[in-house]
C-alpha cells in the first residue's frame, strides 16, 4: 500500500442539506478514487441531519466503490461542530476537511497523491479557484508549481487567505493526534487552530500552485466579514505565540491579507451596501490601526464616500492580486463572466 497501517488521505465533507452540490463532488471523488490504490483513502461524510436526499446521495456513491463512512447527526450540531466532527473522525495520516459545494478538477487527486507520499508535511495547501457553471470550461490553467517551506512566516504568507478555506488545506492529523477539534468551536474557524498546529509541529510545509480545487461562488456567508475575518482570526494566531508563532510572522501573514484580500472583500460589502461601516472600522483599526498599509491602501475603502472607495478598493485588489500572483484567475474568471453575458 503506502507504508501506512491506516489511509494517507481521508476527505471529510460536512454537509447540511445541500444534496445536489454533494451528488458533484461525491460523483468527482468516484473518478478520481478509480485512480488510486485500494486503501490509500477514507471518505467521511458529516450530514448535520439535513431534510432533503442526502443520504440517498451518499448511498448512491457508495454503491459505486466509493470508500464513505457515512454519519448522521441526529440533530443539527452546527457547521463548527460539524467541522469538528469531520476531524475527529477521521482515521488517516491527513485530513481534508471538504466543502460540499467543492471538488476536485479531473486528474487531481492522485497527483495530491503522490505529492503526500514524498515527505512529511504540516499542511499541504491546495490552490482553489471559483466557478460559476461549468467548472471545466472556467479552469484558469496556469502555474503548476510546488513551492515548499522550513519558515512559518514565509508559507502563511504565501497561502493568505487559504488558511481561513476549509477545503485548501490538507492537515496533519498524525502530529496532533490528541486533539479534540470541538476545543475550538464557537470562532467560525475551527479549521484555522488546525492548521496553524500542524505547521508549528511539522515546519515543513508545501503549496501546491496547480489549480486542484473548483469552488462554487457565492455560496456561503451568513457571518460579519471583519468580526470573523480580522478580530477572530487574529485573536487566534495571537494565542500562539507561546506555541512558537512569532509576531514578525503574524505580521507576515496580516501584510498579504491586508495587500489583496481585505479590499477585495470590502469592495464587495460596499458593493451590496451590507455592513455597518462603523463596526467595520472599529475592527480594523483596533487590529491594524497604526499600519501604514491600513491607514493609506485599505481604510479609504471602509471611510470614503461609495464611489471613491469602490474606485479605490478596485484598484487596491487589482494592485494587490497582481503583487500576489492571482491576477490570472481574476481575470479568467471576469472574461468567462463577458463570454457568458453575450452568447446568452
Amino acid at each position: 500500500m503506502n507504508g501506512h497501517a491506516l489511509p494517507l488521505l481521508t476527505v471529510a465533507i460536512p454537509t447540511y442539506t445541500r444534496a445536489n452540490f454533494l451528488e458533484l463532488n461525491l460523483q468527482r471523488l468516484v473518478e478520481e478514487a478509480r485512480t488510486l490504490a485500494p486503501g490509500l483513502l477514507e471518505v467521511v461524510v458529516s450530514d448535520n441531519c439535513s431534510t432533503d436526499a442526502t443520504p440517498e446521495v451518499v448511498a448512491r456513491a457508495q454503491a459505486q466503490g466509493l470508500p464513505i463512512r457515512y454519519i448522521r447527526n441526529m440533530v443539527d450540531i452546527g457547521s463548527d461542530a460539524n467541522i469538528a466532527q469531520c476531524f475527529n473522525e477521521a482515521r488517516s495520516h491527513y485530513v481534508q476537511i471538504m466543502g460540499d459545494d467543492d471538488m476536485y478538477v479531473s486528474g487531481t487527486l492522485s497527483y495530491l497523491i503522490d505529492h503526500l507520499n514524498k515527505a512529511e508535511y504540516g499542511i499541504v495547501c491546495l490552490r482553489p479557484f471559483g466557478y460559476e457553471n461549468d467548472p471545466e470550461k472556467e479552469y484558469p490553467g496556469g502555474d503548476a508549481s510546488i513551492e515548499t517551506y522550513d519558515k512559518v512566516g514565509d508559507f502563511l504568507a504565501a497561502i493568505g487567505p487559504y488558511i481561513t478555506f476549509i477545503s485548501a488545506c490538507i492537515i496533519n492529523k498524525r502530529v496532533q493526534e490528541e486533539i479534540d477539534a470541538r476545543q475550538f468551536c464557537g470562532s467560525n474557524l475551527v479549521q484555522v487552530h488546525l492548521i496553524v498546529n500542524a505547521v508549528l509541529q511539522v515546519k515543513h510545509n508545501s503549496y501546491l500552485k496547480r489549480y486542484i480545487l473548483a469552488c462554487k461562488r457565492a455560496n456561503s456567508g451568513g457571518y460579519d466579514f471583519s468580526e470573523v475575518f480580522v478580530e477572530r482570526l487574529g485573536r487566534i494566531l495571537d494565542s500562539y505565540r507561546e506555541a512558537g508563532l512569532g509576531p514578525s510572522e503574524i505580521r507576515q501573514f496580516e501584510t498579504r491579507m491586508l495587500t489583496s484580500y481585505h479590499p477585495f472583500n470590502l469592495v464587495r460589502q460596499r458593493l451590496a451596501r451590507q455592513g455597518d461601516l462603523r463596526a467595520t472600522y472599529k475592527y480594523f483599526s483596533e487590529r491594524f490601526g497604526d499600519r501604514p498599509l491600513f491607514v493609506f491602501w485599505v481604510a479609504p475603502i471602509i471611510r470614503w464616500s461609495r464611489p471613491l472607495a469602490l474606485v479605490w478598493g478596485m484598484m487596491a485588489t487589482l494592485i494587490g492580486r497582481t503583487a500576489n500572483g492571482d491576477l490570472r484567475r481574476g481575470a479568467f474568471f471576469a472574461l468567462n463572466k463577458l463570454r457568458r453575458k453575450y452568447a446568452g
